[in-house]
């Protein structure tokens, strides 16, 4: 029984790795997670990035100049949603 069992189990891990159901993790990632545009946020969204901006001054001239999502970005990594 516990012979027929391991047979079983090994066949399903064969199985798994020759279908490419297991991927590397970058790719899983630009799967799951797909960057949206700037134009893709709502008002509400970007007056929220406004707001976090605004607590830094550096953050905050640069939001003057090169926008909110550069600023953003620059300062605080990728957005949030």
């Amino acid at each position: 029984m516990k012979t027929l069992l391991v047979l079983v189990l090994c066949s399903l891990a064969v199985v798994c790795l020759t279908d490419g159901l297991f991927v590397e993790k970058e790719q899983a990632s630009t799967v799951v997670r797909q960057k949206r545009a700037a134009g893709e946020l709502t008002l509400t969204q970007l007056e929220s990035l406004s707001e976090v901006c605004e607590a830094d001054l550096a953050c905050d001239d640069m939001m003057d100049t090169d926008g909110i999502i550069a600023a953003y970005t620059a300062y605080y990594g990728p957005i949030p949603y």
